[in-house]
């Protein structure tokens, strides 16, 4: 006899407060802002990295544009973190993206390790070079769980305001008139 699988229901990414909270802070709008710049700045920094590893010019160039991701993944890493601290009232690794924050400390962990080689001079460039590839792999995961949260947040939204326009009451994922960065539409 087969085990059946119970399905059940999975826990919605954000309470009702806490949507409000999201949809009112001007930090979603930061993150807006910051998660396409910083992946802009990856795919030209990706490129530069390839054209450098592949023909062993514009190293210059590779490294300014890894910093500058860097920089970047500093910045969008203290802002998500006073955002998770406005809409969850934890500085990070809340339940609902506990999973992302990890990988985030992994891209991080990764970022710092090149800046650390580059300034201390350890291993040659392509090796150092080779670290700031591992963590872009690093963040296309990360970027990609993003991504998946995002949908999964549109998808309960969506849900939630047909339940609302029939009657139920549910949360909305984004107040009336408002997209998911809680601007108005």
């Amino acid at each position: 006899m087969a085990a059946e699988r119970s399905k059940s229901p999975r826990k919605p990414l954000y309470t009702p407060e806490q949507r409000a909270r999201r949809d009112a802070t001007p930090w979603t709008l930061v993150q807006a802002i910051l998660a396409p710049l910083q992946f802009l700045v990856f795919l030209i920094s990706l490129g530069l990295v390839a054209y450098y590893l592949t023909t062993g010019k514009g190293y210059e160039a590779a490294t300014a544009s890894i910093l500058i991701k860097t920089f970047l993944l500093y910045t969008i890493m203290i802002t998500g973190s006073i955002w998770e601290k406005v809409v969850f009232d934890e500085w990070l690794f809340v339940e609902a993206f506990f999973w992302e924050d990890v990988f985030s400390m992994l891209v991080l962990a990764l970022q710092t390790l090149y800046v650390v080689a580059l300034l201390k001079g350890w291993w040659t460039p392509e090796q150092q070079v080779y670290i700031a590839v591992a963590a872009y792999g690093t963040y296309l995961v990360n970027a990609a769980q993003f991504l998946w949260k995002l949908r999964v947040a549109r998808l309960e939204g969506k849900k939630n305001d047909a339940g609302s326009q029939s009657g139920q009451m549910s949360p909305s994922m984004t107040a009336p008139g408002t997209n998911w960065a809680g601007q108005q539409s």
